[in-house]
């Protein structure tokens, strides 16, 4: 076990963690805290009160000879109390917790959510990062709920078990060392299973994944059509047995120390101390003549109470240790430092679009290099095209634009300053993106548009974007127009469209943003020529207002373009216009010959080949 992992282990960082929950608890719904103090403190005040108070007097009223009319006041007047008490404790269980545990749930993962979209984009490419993520969204709030009843009950059950302790000491000074049994139990034995459990839930934790992702892909439409066309179900389900086969090894691994230390915590909390307190009563009135009957039946009651918090007490620290390291994940988590915050503040950027610049840039993931020591400039109105070959680095230098990424060395310029300095938000404004690997929400198709943002003329803005996209009148022919949901996710006559069908929506989004600079990734891959032909015509004619960039794979669509960047292996090997990177001979003009020779239909074809 990793240095690290021992941290998380620990007595005083689970304590810590501990004490994180319930502080996070009280900031989102300090009522459940109130209640849980509340309903701790009639349950133990019942026992206290009875096995201690109600017991003594009922008894000593029999011994004295007083009248029935005497004890009959005192049980009815008690009952009342238990009956009240009991009315509160129903409505605490069966309507308060409900609704404050959804509170709780909200709140949590309202965090959770606004962290996990503050993070970094190379947080999800990060595994340790996305499994700790992922432990940190199960059952986040009902660990906290128990972290919260958790310690309320081990401090009052604590308090109570002295009053006890006390009332004990009275009748016998010996029979207190039997609350070492249940300490032991529950502490020692209890505390090493814990651990033992939490090692087990960490080591399952990525064969949980593959399980939670095979689970996904069968009942999600995404890969149906692949599943029924290949035998990629095959491989699914060898990747399900072979998760489920490595959750069993580590259950066999933990299993012998769980049963052991399972026993001796059963055994100590309970079988020794119910055994040994009547054992040791009865051999106190039978044999020794130390104590009387009502004294007997006082202490076996009282023993019978001490037992019961103290197990509560234990079984309360054991419940906060053990959603202790589990919330070392949740904590973890929201108390992360982003390296690119998503709410990073600063200057807000000019409007108006006038130069982005790499100036020597590089940039690589993990040990892996992408990008080496690049510089080119995008000025205001230029048209400009990323080409090369797959794996050269073209969507990479989106992302660092973007500043999903920041790069490794050399600066990133925007209208002659250093994209760090900006707000983060008010800079990414500047752009209108459609990445290849875009994703259809379960949304309308207008909010697939929109994508949250709100204009004067929501519907003609659409409709041009559709229109300019090339898609407006395949989404009128749908049964709600642009108004009918995406995917069949929420909605059985939800849209189900081709995937250039779903490009264009994706293409249309770029169109419907006002931004001074809009990027196109690949958005020509899943449409036919003719499609291609007609969308990057309308791309060409937004170019007369905007600046653009966009990455296609064939080259014809780039030749009308300001500038043509030529990428290899993350490094920019040419860089000039069409018709200058064709009369140079390179690698552009090799490439644009190659794919030329497979276009059925190409403009002035001997133009083309010089």
């Amino acid at each position: 076990m990793s240095k690290t992992d021992k941290e998380k282990l620990s007595f005083k960082v689970t304590v810590k963690n501990a004490w994180y929950a319930m502080t996070l608890a009280s900031q989102i719904c300090p009522g459940i805290i109130v209640h849980s103090f509340f309903l701790w403190l009639i349950g133990h005040g019942e026992w206290v009160f009875f096995d201690g108070v109600f017991m003594r007097v009922v008894v000593d009223a029999l011994d004295q000879g007083l009248g029935f009319d005497h004890i009959f006041r005192f049980i009815l007047i008690s009952g009342a109390v238990f009956c009240s008490c009991a009315i509160y404790t129903n409505y605490v269980e069966n309507v308060v917790y409900p609704l404050e545990t959804n509170r709780l749930f909200g709140g949590i993962y309202k965090k959770m959510y606004a962290k996990a979209k503050n993070v970094e984009l190379r947080c999800y490419e990060d595994s340790d990062f996305y499994n700790r993520y992922t432990m940190a969204m199960d059952g986040a709030e009902e660990k906290i709920t128990a972290i919260i009843r958790g310690i309320l009950g081990a401090v009052i059950g604590a308090v109570a078990a002295v009053i006890v302790f006390y009332l004990m000491y009275e009748i016998d000074h010996f029979a207190i060392l039997f609350i070492l049994s249940p300490l032991a139990g529950n502490f020692i034995f209890g505390n090493l299973k814990n651990k033992y459990e939490f090692r087990r839930y960490q080591e399952q934790a990525p064969n949980e994944k593959v399980l939670n992702y095979v689970s996904r892909m069968m009942y999600l439409p995404d890969g149906a059509k692949e599943i029924r066309l290949s035998k990629v179900f095959e491989l699914m389900k060898k990747q399900y047995k072979d998760a489920t086969d490595k959750n069993v090894k580590v259950a066999i691994k933990y299993a012998f120390a769980n049963c052991s230390l399972s026993f001796l915590r059963i055994t100590f909390t309970f079988t020794v101390i119910f055994e040994g307190v009547l054992l040791y009563a009865i051999y106190r009135n039978r044999v020794s003549e130390s104590i009387t009957l009502a004294q007997l039946t006082i202490m076996t009651s009282l023993m019978v109470a001490m037992t019961w918090i103290l197990i509560r007490v234990f079984e309360n620290i054991m419940e906060i240790l053990k959603n202790g390291m589990f919330i070392n994940n949740l904590k973890s988590f929201l108390e992360y430092k982003e390296i690119i915050p998503e709410d990073q503040d600063g200057d807000m950027p000019d409007k108006e679009f006038k130069s982005l610049e790499f100036r020597n840039v590089s940039f690589s993931y993990d040990d892996k290099e992408t990008i080496k020591d690049l510089s080119f400039v995008i000025n205001k109105g230029e048209t400009a095209a990323l080409v090369g070959h797959n794996g050269a680095g073209k969507t990479t230098i989106i992302k660092l634009m973007l500043r999903l990424y920041d790069p490794n060395s050399g600066v990133i310029l925007y209208n002659g300053k250093d994209i760090r300095e900006y707000n983060l938000k008010a800079y990414r404004d500047v752009f209108a993106t459609t990445f290849q690997d875009f994703k259809m929400f379960g949304m309308t198709v207008k909010e697939n548009i929109l994508m949250g943002r709100h204009f004067e003329n929501e519907d003609d803005r659409v409709a041009d974007a559709l229109k300019k996209a090339g898609v407006y009148d395949k989404v009128m022919t749908l049964k709600d127009g642009m108004d009918t949901m995406m995917t069949k996710e929420f909605d059985e006559e939800g849209a189900v469209l081709s995937g250039g069908e779903s490009q264009k929506i994706a293409v249309a989004r770029t169109f419907a943003k006002e931004a001074p600079m809009k990027i196109f990734d690949e958005p020509s891959s899943a449409l036919d020529p003719i499609a291609e032909y007609e969308l990057f015509k309308n791309i060409l004619k937004e170019a007369k207002d905007h600046t653009m960039l966009f990455i296609s794979h064939r080259l014809s669509s780039v030749k009308d373009c300001d500038k043509v960047l030529m990428l290899e292996k993350g490094s920019l090997i040419e860089e000039g216009t069409h018709a200058l990177l064709m009369a140079a001979g390179g690698s552009y003009a090799q490439m644009y010959k190659k794919q030329a020779m497979n276009y059925l239909a190409i403009e002035n074809e001997e133009e083309v080949i010089l």
